[in-house]
């Protein structure tokens, strides 16, 4: 059925599975959202760098969302159902149990999360074969991708996990197959994650130079046939060629652990709370209030004229891809006031509007036109975290009408999938409309051109100090 012969109350459910918890969002037709519910996830760290979660815990916490957003509504109106999640790996054995990922053997942590760096040997042997299939990845893999995280659990759980394998899922197919109970997997994530060619399949060289030819042949289906994708659907589409518009996702693997680390480190930690709380506001609205307040006659920006950071606290993914970065602080001083908590948080938050930046150039490089950005995810809700990244990136920066625009995205594929729409295009286009763009200001341009080299600066320096630390 086309989308102009819908009937009327036709509705989909989004769900959204990030870092720290599931969210879900009843949807109608327009892309506005009707209901909405939130439930917390279990993450376990049981050593330095492992980072586990179970997919019998996400999945629960899938059905308890599921079920607070569609309460009262007649089950006829709700025609599609999608998910968007965290590229993090799941293991079940052959009758779909789950597998431990760690050494305890505790088979309820089966799922290995996005951001673990336990491969670590893993990636860097991987990277050392410069297998042509890299070149899928931005010529290096990140040690949170797929192919590193598999090694691992090859060369250190081979009794308990490996050798008792039987289904490899990323977390996102993982959950279109607990809906659906098909086993297929998504394009995107293979291709992203996994080493997968649309044109070509599976590269079985890639596998057996790297050590893990048990997964060639028929052991394939372990690691999936194609399906599908989502994050960025939920955002608006029209005006432009859609290569020339890149959709930035602001969730806790961007930027939120970063601004949380340097903020909730700080000495005036304890004083920011208790005021955000008194004035029933959030941290960062407080904290964005607090700058507008001591900014005087210059520019909220031009605070951190001496004050710059590197947000690399979990090393690189994108575009350099390198595990060994950490964070830098540049312009410290002996205050630890709420002022100078303000502008340490402002000084984070360019600092990833300045890595987006980076992203943009080297897409640029390598032939990509790029002229607008589209913001979606938590931060895409914080003013001063948008304004930063048009300034910053020189490039104008639309959100959408609704702000839950992941979770929207989420539920245009269930839409495309009932039939209710032709194409997710046309889906895209009926259920989702910009809401706001903020341009960047060009009196500020050369200002943040400044900070950009200091930027660039602070990683080469970084580099520099690690190779006279590891010299002879």
């Amino acid at each position: 059925m086309s989308g102009g012969d819908q009937e009327p109350g036709h509705c989909y459910v989004g769900i959204d599975v990030g870092t720290g918890s599931v969210r879900a969002a009843l949807v109608d037709q327009r892309g506005i959202v009707l209901a909405f519910a939130e439930q917390p996830i279990k993450k376990w760290e049981p050593q330095f760098n492992h980072h586990e979660q179970s997919s019998e815990d996400i999945w629960a916490a899938c059905c308890l969302v599921t079920k607070k957003v569609v309460q009262g509504i007649d089950v006829h109106r709700i025609r599609g159902l999608g998910f968007d999640a965290t590229c993090s790996l799941v293991v079940l054995d052959k009758q779909f149990h789950p597998l431990p990922v760690n050494h305890e053997g505790d088979s309820y942590r089966n799922v290995i999360m996005w951001l673990d760096h336990r491969a670590v040997s893993q990636v860097q042997r991987i990277n050392k074969t410069k297998h042509g299939v890299l070149q899928y990845v931005g010529g290096v893999m990140s040690v949170e991708m797929q192919a590193p995280k598999l090694l691992w659990l090859k060369e250190n759980l081979r009794e308990t996990c490996w050798d008792k394998a039987g289904h490899f899922f990323d977390l996102p197919d993982f959950l279109s197959w607990k809906a659906t109970g098909v086993t297929a997997r998504s394009l995107c994530s293979l291709v992203c994650k996994w080493t997968y060619s649309a044109e070509k399949g599976w590269d079985d060289s890639f596998w057996k130079m790297i050590g893990l030819d048990d997964l060639i042949g028929d052991n394939y289906s372990k690691i999936g046939v194609i399906g599908a994708d989502v994050r960025g659907h939920g955002l608006v589409c029209e005006g432009q060629p859609v290569t020339s518009r890149l959709a930035v996702i602001c969730g806790t693997s961007s930027c939120h652990m970063g601004i949380d680390h340097m903020v909730q480190g700080h000495a005036a930690f304890p004083e920011l709370q208790a005021k955000a709380t008194a004035r029933c506001q959030s941290i960062y609205a407080y904290l964005n209030n607090h700058l507008d307040l001591i900014k005087k006659a210059q520019p909220v920006g031009f605070l951190t004229v001496d004050l710059h950071v590197w947000p690399d606290f979990h090393g690189n993914r994108s575009p350099l891809a390198d595990l060994t970065l950490k964070g830098m602080v540049t312009g410290l001083t002996l205050s630890q006031d709420l002022d100078d908590l303000a502008i340490l948080y402002l000084a984070t938050v360019q600092a990833i509007a300045f890595g987006t930046r980076s992203i943009i150039e080297a897409m640029q490089a390598a032939g990509h036109s790029l002229s607008t950005l589209f913001l979606c995810g938590g931060l895409s809700k914080n003013p001063l975290f948008v304004q930063m990244h048009a300034d910053i990136t020189g490039m104008p920066v639309v959100l959408s009408q609704e702000v839950e625009s992941v979770l929207v995205g989420a539920a245009i594929l269930g839409a495309c999938a009932s039939g209710d729409f032709t194409s997710v295009q046309e889906a895209m286009a009926r259920m989702s409309q910009v809401g706001k763009i903020v341009f960047p200001r060009q009196e500020d341009k050369k200002y943040y051109d400044k900070k950009y080299q200091v930027f660039l600066k602070m990683v080469e320096h970084q580099r520099e100090y690690s190779a006279i630390m590891n010299g002879n």
